[in-house]
């Protein structure tokens, strides 16, 4: 059996003390950006993998991140938060860390849970998922000092983004999140393109900071074309959303496309569109869910294994194999964001 590499063996292959490959792997922020780039050279070619028990003993950590589990809440939208937790554990394993689920059902019992998980040294840090206005997890978090990253951002009451792409809440706290409005301009366009000038929206009711960015994306699209469309909206559900297009396509039957907030909308819409003999209307929902792809609807794909790469990143440093401490960031990336740009994947009698 062939002997597994030690510190040792890397130093060596580096050219470097033990020491300063121990602050590799630990403090990776210490050493010059050359002096590193060849000891992690040296991790990748010799396969070194750090002793995960040892090390939590030697720095005291528990190389845990906590991750809230969803209560599961039916739909067919939860695929994109699989995803995210799935490929966060990926990366994360790589780094030598892993991921620890828990469950909560309020911000109060969720708070309650991290605390406990925090008080007993089982979590280094925590990634918040399902931002909200006013969120007070995040308030909490920052009183205690404990090191967060959230997949969405830190909405503000009042407005869902400044239109530059970062939202209100840039500056707040260090968030990872998909570019919505990227996303939704980019469907509109191409329905422009493809279908015709009469583009209409439909979304979810206005306050929700994730669905109003992503309406925000076509109503930029339609301003920068000259073209107008209708805005509807309704709540998460197939039912709703194809009897309110049905209403409304039978109202108004010159409107060209749909660009949709979510798959689970788009569905419906697309049903609605089928009974009223439009089964070709072009319909682009968001999410780019399994059943989106088996009814051959055109979406939006999240690209959530980008996004949980950037919230590594934002926790640990591009290269770092241990949370980063509150005290160990500037300023600036305390601040820090990802912004994922989405991809739109064409299907139906829509060319890409």
């Amino acid at each position: 059996m062939t002997k597994a590499p030690t510190v040792e063996d890397v130093a060596r292959a580096a050219g470097v003390s033990r020491q300063t490959v121990s602050n590799v792997l630990n403090t990776p922020d210490i050493v010059r950006a050359p002096t590193r780039e060849r000891v992690e050279l040296a991790i990748a070619e010799l396969g070194y993998r750090p002793h995960a028990a040892a090390r939590r003993l030697r720095t005291r950590r528990s190389s845990t991140i906590g991750v809230r589990l969803d209560p599961y809440a039916g739909g067919i939208s939860g695929v994109v938060l699989d995803r995210f937790v799935h490929a966060l554990t990926e990366r994360a394993s790589e780094r030598g860390m892993r991921i620890l689920l828990y469950a909560a059902r309020t911000p109060a019992e969720e708070i309650e849970r991290i605390g406990d998980l925090v008080d007993g040294g089982e979590i280094d840090a925590v990634v918040l998922t399902g931002t909200s206005h006013e969120d007070t997890r995040t308030t909490w978090l920052h009183e205690r000092g404990v090191p967060f990253v959230s997949f969405g951002r830190p909405w503000r009451s009042g407005g869902a983004g400044t239109g530059d792409g970062a939202g209100d809440g840039a500056g707040q706290h260090s968030w990872a999140d998909v570019d919505g409005a990227a996303g939704t301009r980019a469907a509109t366009r191409h329905l422009l393109d493809q279908a015709g000038p009469k583009i209409a929206f439909l979304g979810w009711p206005e306050g929700s900071g994730t669905g109003d960015d992503r309406a925000r994306g076509w109503s930029e699209a339609m301003t920068d074309a000259g073209s107008a469309g209708p805005r509807w909206h309704t709540e998460e559900s197939v039912g709703l959303a194809r009897e309110l297009t049905g209403a409304a396509l039978a109202a108004d039957p010159a409107v060209d496309a749909v660009v949709c907030v979510s798959d689970s909308l788009a569905i419906g819409a697309h049903l609605a569109a089928t009974a009223l003999g439009r089964p070709d209307l072009p319909v682009v929902g968001f999410d780019n869910t399994p059943a989106a792809e088996a009814l051959g609807i055109s979406s939006v794909e999240q690209l959530p294994e980008q996004v949980a790469a950037g919230v590594l990143d934002l926790l640990m440093g591009p290269t770092g194999g241990v949370v980063l401490r509150r005290d160990q960031r500037d300023s600036t990336e305390e601040s820090a964001y990802v912004l994922v740009e989405p991809r739109l994947v064409v299907r139906g009698g829509l060319t890409a």
